[in-house]
Formats: structure tokens, C-alpha cells, sequence
């Protein structure tokens, strides 16, 4: 099991009365002899790590080796790279780099701990494939780059090879993603078995750009279809049967990370992994269970706000079958959270210091995903709305999710780290859900604050995804370490959250194929409130939510644990601050 995270004293690193592109680390300062020594650490892993797992476009050519070999292998470097990070003084970092360190130790113990427990024998989950998660969703700039993912789509037989490997070796220690949870999910995998222009592997060959010569273009063409007839549609047809005949039929039936080889120890590992809390079970069970009882009082009185006579339940069934809070087409459905995501827009100024200058567009999640994938998805090009399903999709929790999704949440947290200050490359390619997610949910609640929710339904909406996470702090913890079972997981949320049956079904399949991942939401949410009510409370009529949110997002995604640090040093700094 992963070592608990130290909890160690956070120097600030950002006063928050500078600009935000002043961070220290464009200070001058002395280039300290652990400053260089822990620089060269993590840019040295960093750039194996790029090579290493096949990712950037020096290595667009090809997949990284999944093998049991090659992941040992990895496991000796990381080890040996985290016993080099415990020799360097961290009393002697620069405040820069002691936060450096922190995210480098934090995100090589969660590798580490990974190959550890051979989480690559279970490579995919209810709603992620390693089969599809590298299809294109656009072309390419230039003849080289297609020959490189022509390169690339040659490679899957091998990579396909080692997978499946994997895979036959976690059936056979009885490590294996539950079968619940994931049947149906071979279907995704029969798009790629044409052998024509219909793969979606051939897609980026349809959107080649004008400039590129005509020649070039048919040469491309011609190649790639020959690729996808002959190598990778075949790859995809073995790899089908193999999760038809083997995989589906020999998958445990049960539940519980518990029940796994050293299930208990690896699920605490997932735990910290995912939140970077050092939380048990009992006590994330524990505090799921309090807020679950705060929101029902809180429903109670919205639901009064709403004029509604009726029991919770008979409200939830009048929410679920009302046709007035659903969309009658796709477009309205993107078009109701285009109006939110505008919406927040003009109340940006009054919220959040720092504004990026990118916008994010909003799109409907692809068909081929849309009927197991979540109800949206917030990225930096676009925030993704599942259009899938319409009676499953109500509009009165769409306000919540597009804050969540697209801004300020996700889209606008993506533009912000984009353009904000430098950092090491390996910072920008780390994060962590418990701070992400946790200020996903906590922008529903701002959405209070900013004046989005419009009527007492929008309002309840809100509640109803808060509870949606509240109940995940103990129907993971309930399905993984207390025995709980797929019908009274789906009880709970359902008795308690006004989500579509759909809804509940995917997202009671995806804890039970993820454990620890659903935590991360509530408890980063729960602590960046605590941080609030802290600022308020200490700073009274100096608090400012605009500074709050810049000294939160500036420090970019980190460990809770250093957040919690980085924060109490912002109350100090604004408490000694000259008043204006």
C-alpha cells in the first residue's frame, strides 16, 4: 500500500496580492543545490516517463509496451526515483519547488502503487476502453503526422496482444473488473471491425487539410484503408472474441474491491490515489452519511419552495415523468446549456479575478458513447453534453452540470491552466481529482452565489447532483469494503437523488468498476467549503471571493493536502495585508 501523504508545512509560493503571472518561481532567486538537484529529478522522469508510455508526437508512431515485463520495469524506476527524491533536503527547497515535490512524490507513489497492485490486468472500466481511446477526433496538420498514426494503427496488434495478455492473467488470480458492470461494453468494440471507411479509425483520413497535395492525400488514403482492412480491423475481431468468450464469461461476479487478492490494501491505496487523503473507509462512510442527512433537509425546504404538497417520493416521480423538465430535441438540450454556460459568463467579473482569454464551445457527446457515458464532460475545446436518451436527460440538474462541466468549471479550468504561469512540464501534466472534481462540485453550489438557478426546480436540480455525490462517499465505500450489493447501491442513490433510472444504473456501474474515483468529488468540494467559511469567518468584510478563487486556481491542480497549506497561508496573507 502507497505511503500516507506527509502533511507538511507550505511555505506560500503565490502571494496573492501579486499579478497572477507573477509566481515566484519568475522571481529571481538563488538556483539552490536541492532546488537543481530535485529539477533534474523530475525532468529527467518526466521525459522517460513521455517515452516510456508512448505519449506526446515524438512517440505518435506507436503504444506504449503493456506488458508484466516492461510494467516491472517501470515499478524498479519509480522506486528507485522516489528513494533519490528522499534524499533531497526539503527544508532546503525554494517555496516553488517544495510544491514540486509534493505533486512529484504524490503522482509517482499513485504509478507506483498502480503496477503494484497490477492494475493493468483490468485496463478498462465500465465507460473507459483501451480499445477506443485512442480513436481521433479530428485530422491532422500535416503528411507527416498522418504517417505517423498510420505507424501507430500498425502497432495494434501488438498492443492488442499485450492487453489481452493482461487480461488472461487477471482472470486468472481472480482480478478482474466485475462482469455487472461492464456487460454491453463489448458492443463498443463492433464499429471498429469494418474494414472500410466506415471504422472510426478512418475518420481523420476524411478531414484532411485543403493544403495538402492532392497525391499526398490519395497515397494516405490508400495506405490507411489497406492498414484497416488487413491489420487493424483483424486485431479488433480477436480482441472481440476474446472479451465475448474469455473475458465476460470468466469475470468475477463479485463486487467488492475487498474481495480482490489483498483487497483491502488495495482499496485503501485507491483510496489515497484518487482523493490524496489518507481517509479510511469507516470515516469516508462516515462523513457520506452527514451529509446525506444535511441535504434532506435541505431538499425538504426547496421542495416547500416549490408549492409542492406531496412526500420527497412523490415529488421525485413527479420530477422524473413531468414532460416540462425535459428537452424534446437535442438542439434544445444544448441550447438550454449554452444559455447557462453564457449566463455564468456575465457574472465572471464578479466572481473570479483572473479570466482566461480562450472560450470553450459546446458539442453532444459522440453516438458511439453516448448511451454509457456520463451526462456530460467539460475539456478545454469543448464541454461535452450527452444528448443520448432524452427522457433520461431532465433539465433541471442541466444548470448544475454545465457549471460543473464547462464554466467555471472544467472548459474554464482548463483555459486557466493553459494560460497560466510557466510551470515544468510535469506539473502540467498532473492532476488530481480530489482538486479538480472538488472544484467542479463546488461551482454548482456558486452557481448559488451567481444568481444561475433561476426557479426552486433549477434549485433542487443543484441538491440533487450534491446528493449524488454525498451518497458516492458511501455507496463506494459501501459497495468496496461493506458488502453492499448492485441493487441496494442503485436503492440508495435512487431513494435519494432525483437522477433519471439511466442515470443511476451507468454511474452505479462505474463505482463498482472504479474504486475510490467517485470519492474525490465530495470530499475536495467539502474542504474547499471548509476553506471558505475559514476566509469568510477570519477575514470578515476583507474577503473578497474574487481573490479566494484566484489563490485557489493559481496554485493549479494539486494534492489536497497542499492545498489545505496553501490556503491558510492566503488567510494569513490577507489578514496582514493593508486594509484598502
Amino acid at each position: 500500500m502507497s505511503r500516507p501523504i506527509a502533511h507538511v508545512v507550505l511555505i506560500c509560493f503565490l502571494s496573492t496580492m501579486a499579478p497572477w503571472f507573477s509566481p515566484v518561481s519568475a522571481q529571481p532567486q538563488a538556483d539552490t543545490s536541492a532546488d537543481a538537484r530535485l529539477r533534474a529529478l523530475y525532468t529527467e522522469e518526466w521525459n522517460w516517463r513521455q517515452q516510456e508510455l508512448a505519449r506526446g508526437a515524438a512517440a505518435s508512431d506507436r503504444f506504449p509496451r503493456v506488458d508484466a515485463a516492461s510494467q516491472q520495469a517501470r515499478l524498479d524506476y519509480w522506486t528507485r526515483t522516489l528513494a533519490t527524491l528522499d534524499t533531497i533536503p526539503f527544508d532546503q527547497l525554494s517555496p516553488e519547488e517544495k510544491i514540486n515535490a509534493q505533486i512529484f512524490r504524490t503522482s509517482l507513489r499513485a504509478l507506483a502503487s498502480d503496477v503494484r497492485y497490477r492494475t493493468y490486468e483490468a485496463p478498462f472500466n465500465s465507460d473507459t476502453f483501451f480499445w477506443t481511446d485512442f480513436t481521433p477526433r479530428q485530422g491532422f496538420a500535416t503528411a507527416a503526422a498522418y504517417r505517423s498514426y498510420l505507424a501507430r494503427l500498425r502497432d495494434v496488434p501488438r498492443y492488442f496482444d499485450e492487453q489481452i495478455a493482461n487480461l488472461r492473467a487477471g482472470l486468472a488470480r481472480g482480478y478482474t473488473v466485475p462482469r455487472v458492470s461492464v456487460l454491453g461494453r463489448d458492443r463498443t468494440i463492433e464499429p471498429y471491425l469494418k474494414g472500410d471507411a466506415g471504422n472510426p479509425l478512418y475518420a481523420p483520413l476524411t478531414q484532411m487539410p485543403a493544403g495538402m497535395a492532392p497525391a499526398d492525400q490519395g497515397a494516405l488514403r490508400a495506405e490507411a484503408a489497406i492498414v484497416i482492412r488487413d491489420i487493424v480491423a483483424p486485431a479488433y475481431s480477436r480482441l472481440l472474441t476474446m472479451i465475448r468468450e474469455e473475458y465476460l464469461v470468466k469475470a468475477r461476479t463479485t463486487l467488492a474491491a475487498k474481495a480482490m487478492p489483498d483487497g483491502e490494501a488495495f482499496y485503501q491505496a485507491q483510496i489515497e490515489k484518487h482523493t490524496t487523503l489518507t481517509l479510511t473507509p469507516q470515516q469516508i462512510h462516515d462523513i457520506g452519511l452527514k451529509e446525506v442527512a444535511r441535504l434532506e433537509a435541505e431538499m425538504r425546504t426547496t421542495k416547500d419552495k416549490a408549492n409542492f404538497k406531496g412526500t420527497m417520493a412523490e415529488f421525485f416521480t413527479f420530477l422524473r415523468t413531468d414532460p416540462q423538465f425535459y428537452a424534446k430535441t437535442p438542439r434544445e438540450l444544448l441550447s438550454y446549456s449554452a444559455y447557462v454556460a453564457k449566463k455564468a459568463d456575465d457574472k465572471l467579473s464578479d466572481t473570479i479575478g483572473q479570466l482566461p482569454r480562450r472560450r470553450h464551445g459546446i458539442r453532444p457527446v459522440p453516438d458511439a458513447l453516448a448511451p454509457i457515458f456520463t451526462g456530460g464532460r467539460g475539456g478545454l475545446e469543448a464541454c461535452q453534453m450527452n444528448t443520448y436518451n432524452l427522457p433520461a436527460r431532465p433539465l433541471y440538474t442541466l444548470a448544475s452540470l454545465t457549471l460543473h462541466e464547462c464554466t467555471p468549471g472544467h472548459s474554464f479550468q482548463a483555459a486557466l491552466a493553459l494560460e497560466g504561469p510557466a510551470r515544468p512540464p510535469f506539473r502540467n501534466g498532473t492532476s488530481f481529482s480530489g482538486y479538480g472534481e472538488g472544484w467542479g462540485l463546488y461551482t454548482e453550489w456558486l452557481g448559488t452565489i451567481m444568481g444561475i438557478y433561476e426557479t426552486p426546480y433549477e434549485d433542487f436540480g443543484r441538491l440533487t447532483y450534491e446528493m449524488w455525490r454525498a451518497c458516492r462517499l458511501v455507496i463506494d465505500t459501501g459497495i468496496h469494503q461493506f458488502g453492499w450489493t448492485r441493487e441496494q447501491a442503485m436503492s440508495y442513490l435512487r431513494d435519494r437523488a432525483a437522477l433519471a433510472e439511466h442515470e443511476i444504473t451507468t454511474e452505479i456501474d462505474r463505482y463498482i468498476a472504479w474504486p475510490g474515483q467517485a470519492l474525490a468529488y465530495k470530499l475536495g468540494e467539502l474542504q474547499i467549503r471548509r476553506h471558505r467559511r475559514d476566509a469568510e469567518e477570519k477575514l470578515g468584510a476583507r474577503f473578497d471571493q474574487r481573490r479566494f478563487h484566484d489563490a485557489i486556481l493559481a496554485i493549479g491542480s494539486v494534492p489536497l493536502p497542499v492545498l489545505e497549506h496553501r490556503m491558510a497561508q492566503f488567510i494569513a496573507d490577507e489578514s496582514a495585508a493593508p486594509k484598502q
